[in-house]
């Protein structure tokens, strides 16, 4: 392992020659400098970032090597698993129906999905759907409890392992991250529209957008699709990093399955604050918040929307996500004006690294 580690620091900052839209940063810019120490001091792949200014150019960034076992580069603005990020496009979808009147937020989960959300101290009458896209469900985290396997699951096979353990707290009653919400709003979805989430997500928000290197992986897709960076992972502390790039995502589905590149990311984030995917009233609801420090100190979490504060000032809103082999942050700024994503080949272990993602975010938007 060694000499992978090698060929980790000395090939910092390759890029290749992919995405020429999107323009490559000077050696001397501070992000570039950010995201060289988060490979050659916290020993991290690769890193890949992508920052778009208010007069909407984007600059893209990147660190490290794309594939251990080679050396290759590191794609410019190539696609990883966005994990989490995912649950924003959901609750977009959500909301969406809320606005055509086909759904409302204070549904109990039983007016779509009838009998489905039973077990102890868990009850789908008492469950609305605006508890589940904001987190106060107090429905038990499928991925807390068990160690999934790379392999096809189905919506429902992550709703019936959840309801096997006892509510966390009643409905409501406070906040606690749960990625059984998002499996069940993305049933709720197919419930009222008659087809596949990933169908309404593309029509929906994809293609509106036009986010050509977005997509929601079919059941038992295990590839990424365009150039990417491989994504590892480490057994422990000191083991040695595992490629783990091919994986069937099923087991995340509506709460974390997509894949995309931090430029979609961007403008994604961006139209939603301008506006462009829901009425202002649906808007409005989503970045209405809760205290969520489990994303850091002064965290909000709205529908499907985290708020977190700037260090020059005001806030901005995004998600961030976790996926076996990558972790991805950032967000836009308030109405959109300006926008940065972030992602690594390996999910930190060690908490000052993922503080350190977060302050190369806040660097990016506070310039």
């Amino acid at each position: 392992m060694a000499a992978v580690t090698a060929v980790t620091v000395l090939a910092l900052s390759a890029l290749s020659a992919t995405a020429p839209s999107v323009a490559a940063a000077p050696r001397t810019d501070t992000v570039q400098r950010s995201l060289d120490r988060l490979v050659s001091a916290d020993g991290l792949p690769a890193a890949l970032a992508s920052v778009t200014t208010r007069d909407g150019r984007t600059r893209a960034y990147v660190a490290g090597v794309g594939d251990l076992a080679t050396g290759s580069k590191v794609p410019r603005d190539g696609q990883v698993r966005i994990g989490s990020n995912t649950k924003t496009f959901t609750a977009v979808v959500v909301l969406q129906l809320v606005g055509e009147g086909r759904i409302s937020l204070d549904d109990p989960v039983d007016t779509h999905l009838p009998g489905l959300v039973r077990g102890e101290g868990i009850d789908g009458r008492h469950i609305t759907v605006r508890q589940l896209l904001q987190h106060t469900s107090g429905l038990p985290n499928y991925t807390k409890y068990e160690d999934l396997q790379p392999r096809p699951y189905a919506p429902r096979d992550l709703v019936d392992i959840a309801l096997r353990y006892e509510a966390d707290f009643d409905p409501g009653a406070r906040w606690g991250y749960s990625n059984t919400n998002y499996v069940l709003a993305g049933l709720i979805v197919e419930e009222v529209t008659g087809r596949p989430l990933a169908q309404e997500v593309d029509r929906r928000i994809i293609q509106r957008l036009g986010l050509r290197h977005t997509y929601f992986p079919a059941p038992g897709d295990a590839t990424i699709r365009e150039p990417h960076p491989h994504g590892y992972h480490r057994e422990s502390a000191d083991g040695p990093l595992r490629d783990i790039t091919e994986m069937d995502p099923s087991w995340s589905w509506a709460a974390g399955q997509m894949v995309s590149t931090n430029s979609d990311l961007n403008r994604f984030f961006s139209a939603l604050l301008r506006g462009r995917l829901l009425p202002d009233a649906q808007l409005a609801q989503m970045r209405t918040t809760v205290p969520a420090d489990y994303f850091g100190r002064g965290a909000g979490y709205g529908l499907g929307l985290v708020s977190r504060p700037l260090s020059c000032g005001g806030l901005y809103w995004g998600h961030g996500g976790s996926f076996p082999g990558y972790e991805t942050r950032g967000g836009a700024t308030e109405h959109g004006r300006r926008a940065a994503h972030l992602a690594v080949t390996t999910q930190p272990t060690d908490k000052t690294v993922t503080q350190r993602l977060d302050a190369t975010v806040d660097e990016a938007l506070c310039r």
